[in-house]
């Protein structure tokens, strides 16, 4: 597949609205990073929802919270 696709993940409400909170240009930052991420763990062969499992976990580990996301948006 070439280009961009739209997926729909779902996130808490506060991440959400960090996320439409900040300018265009930003999410387009965190949209490219994900994908990126998404790509490499992908490439590996395991599923997307391990995948999606995995960098959930990783990100509460390291203490990211919707508050801490919010700050960094």
């Amino acid at each position: 597949m070439v280009g961009t696709v739209p997926i729909i993940i779902e996130v808490d409400g506060q991440v959400a609205q960090a996320y439409y909170a900040t300018t265009q240009a930003q999410r387009r930052k965190l949209n490219a990073l994900l994908s990126l991420k998404l790509s490499d763990m992908i490439g590996t062969g395991r599923s997307l929802e391990t995948v999606m499992s995995e960098l959930s976990r990783k990100a509460q580990q390291r203490g990211l919270t919707p508050a801490i996301l919010k700050q960094i948006l």
